[in-house]
């Protein structure tokens, strides 16, 4: 996963409109009829969803998080000192933040702060504005997949983690708190609501994972639409065997850099 949507005019299509409110009807036959997402209209907070009638099961329920707790902690221990070696060349690379927050939609339309090793120019909104608007074709891109193929923002230490996704491993203290899981859809913006349409009752559903079907099935090499697909079905057809056979995958993906920028 990339982290291009920390940029300003990303940051600008995701707050939300005090007079407005989002809405879709689901056609997944949960026992959920429709969901508002709706503003916090004194405080401009980000987004949240109201479920009108009983929340849906969650995907993977006890046994999926109890995996989760145990296997993050553990990866927290081992990985600490790969932690303070990349925290240590960031910091003498520019001087800027170490870690980058970006608020995502998480399980139940909870907003959260995903965690990354930051892999950009410290000034990286900017960048991307200027950018934009002076390459159409990259505003086109940006439009549709939320993603650059070329960033300008990336420095060349952010390359080199973002080929093997070191970048993400902070998303483990997500996992951990309960924002993420190991394998689970993509997290998205707010920005991305509408591209989901009625599957956006299959994304709520489940905690956004570290990996998942789209990492495993060509990353940024796959085009939206398939996207979408891919999350409906790993939620529909969900099970333990399928989760370890996807973190398997993700060790192959991550190793041979496949559909990474």
């Amino acid at each position: 996963m990339a982290d291009g949507t920390s940029a300003l005019a990303a940051r600008r299509q995701e707050k939300p409109n005090p007079n407005q409110a989002w809405q879709a009807a689901s056609s997944s036959g949960t026992s959920m009829q429709r969901r508002v997402l709706r503003s916090n209209e004194n405080l401009g907070a980000t987004p949240r969803i109201s479920w009108l009638g009983s929340r849906p099961s969650v995907v993977g329920g006890a046994a999926k998080r109890g995996f989760d707790m145990v296997a993050a902690a553990i990866a927290i221990l081992l990985l600490v000192p790969l932690f303070c070696l990349i925290a240590v060349a960031i910091k003498a690379w520019d001087g800027g933040p170490i870690l980058y927050r970006h608020r995502r939609i998480g399980l139940n339309g909870t907003a959260f702060n995903c965690l990354k090793f930051r892999t950009m120019v410290a000034n990286a909104d900017d960048v991307l504005v200027r950018h934009l608007a002076a390459n159409s074709e990259a505003a086109r891109e940006w439009q549709e997949d939320h993603k650059l193929k070329c960033d300008p923002r990336i420095t060349p230490l952010g390359s080199s983690m973002r080929k093997t996704s070191i970048d993400e491993l902070p998303q483990l203290l997500n996992i951990l708190k309960g924002d993420m899981s190991f394998v689970g859809p993509r997290p998205i913006v707010t920005a991305e609501v509408p591209k989901y349409g009625d599957c956006i009752d299959h994304y709520l559903r489940a905690r956004p994972g570290l990996t998942g079907p789209w990492q495993v099935s060509g990353r940024n090499d796959v085009d939206y639409a398939t996207r979408v697909a891919l999350d409906r079905g790993y939620i529909e057809e969900w099970s333990f065997l399928r989760d370890l056979v996807i973190i398997l995958k993700t060790v192959r993906v991550v190793a041979t850099a496949r559909g990474c920028y």
